[in-house]
């Protein structure tokens, strides 16, 4: 028997990433809510599992498709969330065209369909369109110290974009449109060869292995679990706030504390290794001014890093 919400179907949502770490977790929350979920992905950078515990309730539909195309539905949707786009270091190298087509021409055709259902779009943007900061931490005000032309620019500058474009239809056709910059999220779904340091860090620690730190590991991030992350998603969605808005946790660690707390949850006999940078535009500081949050949302992180990065020890070891 198939699963349903809490609630009669309260809207008709369309999640474009739905097969990703985000968007799955987010058309859970949604579903969970009594939605209408319609999820759409090409599995460019996602998995097919992570839709299977989505397709338990009988209020979720899920078709493939590239969002580089257009997206012809006949039926009315109130709400677009848009998490379609590859977000990897891996993937900046491997696919960077793809991932620039997927936010500029990708984002206008889901631009076009909200306009032609009337639908509000929400577009997950990024905390890499402020580059390698140099105003600490980040407030939404600040205009980025971003590479046009590294190998990250393929998604800090289609992100960019994305923004620009979206105020545009904003401000041209009166679109309903809402803006969040996500900061690091981590948690259950997570690819194991994302490339970034939370799954990197996991998986050598549970196979033993030398966990890789790469220069003197004095990096920092915030890392947001991805429970916290959704609620903020859903809680700007639905506010009259256009944003943007840092999502994000602004608790900051740096890569060679997450190195040895991850050893030691995980009960490894790993050790810390260090390496070398690899990354051009790695940027050095990452944390995100989360007062716009609070004052227009109501929200902040909930969950403690080191509780999620146990939730997240788990979900590894067992998947």
């Amino acid at each position: 028997m198939k699963k349903t919400g809490k609630s009669d179907f309260v809207k008709t949502i369309i999640v474009a990433g739905a097969a990703g770490f985000i968007g799955s977790n987010l058309s859970e929350r949604l579903l969970k809510e009594g939605n209408r979920v319609i999820g759409i992905d090409n599995f460019a950078s996602s998995s097919r599992k992570n839709i299977e515990p989505l397709s338990e309730f009988e209020n979720f539909s899920f078709f493939e498709h590239d969002v580089q195309e257009p997206l012809e539905l006949g039926e009315n949707v109130s709400q677009v969330y848009n998490c379609a786009s590859p977000a990897s270091p891996i993937d900046f190298a491997k696919i960077p065209i793809e991932i620039l087509m997927t936010n500029s021409l990708g984002m206008k055709n889901l631009l076009d369909f909200c306009l032609q259902k009337k639908a509000r779009l929400l577009q997950t943007s990024t905390s890499e369109v402020y580059g390698d900061p140099l105003v600490h931490p980040q407030k939404e005000s600040y205009w980025g110290n971003v590479n046009p032309l590294g190998e990250r620019s393929c998604y800090d500058e289609a992100k960019r974009f994305a923004e620009a474009l979206i105020m545009a239809y904003k401000r041209k056709y009166s679109l309903e449109v809402r803006i969040a910059r996500i900061f690091n999220t981590y948690g259950p779904r997570m690819r194991k060869d994302d490339g970034r340091v939370v799954p990197s860090f996991i998986e050598q620690a549970l196979h033993n292995q030398p966990i890789t730190v790469f220069g003197e590991g004095k990096q920092t991030r915030s890392f947001c679990y991805v429970s916290d992350q959704v609620d903020g998603l859903v809680k700007l969605m639905n506010s009259g706030f256009t944003g943007p808005v840092n999502i994000g946790n602004p608790v900051e660690i740096t890569m060679i504390e997450l190195a040895e707390k991850i050893i030691e949850l995980a009960n490894s006999k790993s050790k810390v290794i260090f390496k070398p940078l690899i990354h051009a535009d790695d940027p050095k500081k990452r944390k995100p001014d989360i007062s716009l949050a609070k004052e227009k949302l109501g929200w902040e992180p909930k969950v403690h890093w080191e509780e999620g990065m146990k939730k997240t020890i788990e979900w590894f070891r067992k998947n």
